[in-house]
């Protein structure tokens, strides 16, 4: 097995969250999308003002890796119009995967109804367009009823509206790396949080985004069944060092 398979190696700071200019931090997104060609990671997972410029380098170092982007990043309360024309120009621009913030406070609300929309109407957009959606559900936000809830939601969004092999394309994601928990508790992908989403989103497969900064922890999260992991620190991971990182 080869751990950068399972490798979305992800650089999301803006320039204020960096602390740095424009220029600064357009050189540290270029290094990350250049170790990602130099290591052979599944993904580069880059915001989605920078989607043309991973493609770009992609493309001129003849390489497999994939661009992904994160649609409606971090909190996910956007309109639905505003999720897909974001989506469709990062399409346009050129991206592989397009991770989606899933409005976890309107499903925590019961606003069921638009959570459901926008979970059809961008996965339809995704596919459309030949690629690979995933759903980002916050799990750091939710209780384990409500990751067992909204797991389950989106596996029969998808499997009521899609076919078969559809499937293996739509992910659920547990975080996006930003969201602000209380008293130092996690705010990625747990052993516990995971669990449940792999039980309730079968047969959708499982990104695992946030908290694994070891080679062990992601071995462990692969060996529990997960296709992808997110990590600001995949060089180290799949180096067998332990990252610093915090996402």
């Amino acid at each position: 097995m080869n751990i950068r398979n399972y490798l979305d190696s992800t650089y999301l700071k803006t320039d204020v969250q960096a602390s740095l200019s424009e220029n600064e931090n357009i050189a540290v997104a270029q290094g990350f999308i250049q170790e990602a060609i130099d290591e052979g990671f599944k993904l580069i997972m880059i915001r989605p003002n920078r989607v043309s410029l991973a493609k770009k380098m992609i493309v001129a170092a003849q390489s497999k890796v994939l661009v992904g982007t994160v649609i409606d990043f971090p909190e996910g309360k956007s309109s639905l119009r505003k999720k897909l024309d974001e989506a469709l120009e990062c399409i346009q621009n050129g991206a592989d995967d397009l991770d989606f913030v899933c409005n976890y406070e309107a499903f925590k609300a019961g606003d069921i109804d638009l959570v459901k929309e926008e979970i059809l109407k961008g996965t339809q957009l995704g596919l459309s367009h030949n690629k690979t959606v995933k759903w980002i559900i916050e799990v750091a936000a939710l209780n384990e009823l409500q990751i067992t809830q909204l797991s389950a939601l989106i596996k029969n969004v998808i499997i009521s509206n899609f076919e078969e092999d559809a499937f293996s394309s739509v992910f659920v994601k547990s975080s996006t790396g930003f969201y602000k928990t209380e008293n130092n508790l996690p705010n990625g992908a747990t052993v516990s949080s995971v669990k449940i989403m792999l039980e309730n989103a079968s047969p959708l497969p499982v990104k695992a985004a946030g908290g694994v900064r070891t080679y062990n922890e992601a071995l462990q999260m692969i060996e529990l069944g997960v296709k992808r992991i997110g990590t600001s620190g995949a060089k180290a991971i799949a180096n067998g060092e332990e990252t610093s990182s915090q996402y």
